[in-house]
């Protein structure tokens, strides 16, 4: 079964749909998690079962194509204006391409043309219950292939179990690796001791870390050390944090804590001393021995603070600009409020556009907290972007001039004006 892609521009029903489908990813809260075993076993599965040589469980927000779980290749995502699985989303329908060197729409595609050598590929939507394409279950090998009906149904079948296993995962409250709090988990409680907080009048700040060059150790030493690293990590943190702290992670290399009765001094003290303990240790394993380091955000509860999503995204800001100034260092979000003040976000997930060079150079983007003076994109690579530049939602009829606040290489931190 082969579907084409819509002809001109999208209908306002297509639209619709898009903007619906975005929402529905963005209650899964499933974007940028940790690995997980069982999905890493349909991936495993689909290579086994079909004789091929790459299986992918992928989401797809307004950007990119995100895997979360991959055999075979090496990436962790790709523009979603390069991929095959772009069809299967629209079209909300399977897609199988038996040799894409004989289909125009892929034959001088850089995945087919270049070295991945991509030849055949099978893809059918990630549904949610409520029929939701939030992504694709993709079988893909190298040689021209044929693939019957019947393959398609078994591939079908476990894009079920995926999905199955995606809705088990937003119940879990602990990370299987690291024994934190899941990001769900950890939202859940930070919304209680902000308004417990906000009740009581008393202090309450964030701590957002991040670990440098992860990816780096990813590449040079393998998964099994990273895996590592991220378990010395948070057991250096919870061996330095209070009992009432509240401690979780929030994506691959990502954590945060929720400080309780700790003001923005406070806080950034706390934080200098997980980076300094962080620092100190050498992680020993079968890789050797490696030393890492982290980069810290902090951000204290204040009136334009009085919920979990600002607070973060303060954090978050503080965090990018911990990176952007040399890594292993912490940065608090109030020493730069009086510059670029960010008021209360709203968790979204909706598409954008980022224009500049006089509107000449446009970039899509995913945005993942908006309010009434920023918000926060993610894009696919923030090289080249400039510091002032025009964000779009074409699906809001939003259009405004922007100031980069904070920037890493695929999040950009954005102040409006």
């Amino acid at each position: 079964m082969v579907v084409a892609e819509p002809a001109g521009r999208p209908t306002t029903d297509a639209k619709g749909r898009e903007f619906d489908r975005l929402a529905a990813l963005g209650h899964l809260d499933i974007l940028d998690t940790p690995r997980d075993e069982g999905l890493e076993r349909v991936v495993r599965l689909i290579k086994q079962v079909f004789s091929i040589e790459i299986g992918i469980v992928s989401l797809v927000d307004a950007h990119r194509q995100w895997y979360k779980a991959c055999s075979g290749l090496s990436a962790d995502e790709v523009p979603r204006k390069e991929t095959f699985c772009r069809y299967v989303v629209v079209a909300e329908e399977p897609l199988v391409v038996h040799d894409a060197t004989k289909d125009a729409r892929f034959s001088q595609h850089p995945a087919v043309a270049g070295p991945e050598h991509v030849r055949f590929y099978a893809g059918v939507p990630l549904k949610t219950r409520d029929g939701h394409t939030v992504g694709t279950v993709c079988a893909i090998d190298r040689a021209p292939r044929q693939f019957t009906e019947t393959d398609l149904a078994i591939l079908m079948e476990l894009a079920g179990v995926a999905m199955d296993r995606i809705d088990l995962l937003r119940s879990a409250a602990t990370d299987g690796l690291t024994g934190t709090l899941t990001r769900r988990a950890f939202r859940e409680e930070a919304d209680k001791l902000i308004s417990l907080a906000v009740r009581h009048q008393h202090d309450l700040s964030c701590i957002v870390l991040d670990v440098d060059h992860f990816k780096r150790v990813n590449d040079t030493h393998g998964h099994a050390a990273g895996d590592e690293v991220l378990k010395a990590v948070a057991s250096i943190c919870q061996s330095n944090l209070r009992a009432s702290d509240l401690f979780g992670r929030l994506g691959g290399e990502e954590f945060a804590v929720m400080l309780p009765h700790v003001d923005a001094t406070g806080a950034l003290t706390a934080a200098e001393k997980l980076r300094a303990a962080i620092a100190a240790q050498t992680i020993h394993g079968e890789f050797g021995q490696l030393a890492v380091t982290a980069s810290f955000g902090t951000a204290a509860l204040s009136a334009n603070s009085r919920n979990n999503a600002t607070l973060l995204a303060q954090a978050d800001a503080a965090m990018y600009l911990a990176k952007a100034g040399g890594r292993n260092r912490c940065v608090e979000w109030s020493s730069l409020e009086a510059g670029y003040p960010l008021g209360p976000r709203q968790r979204v997930l909706k598409a954008g556009t980022i224009l500049f060079d006089d509107r000449h150079s446009r970039i899509d983007c995913t945005i993942r907290s908006l309010g009434a003076d920023g918000a926060a994109v993610t894009v696919s690579n923030s090289a080249g972007i400039p510091p002032e530049l025009v964000l779009v939602v074409a699906g809001d009829g939003f259009e405004t001039k922007c100031q980069v606040v904070a920037r890493d290489r695929q999040n950009l931190e954005l102040a409006f004006g």
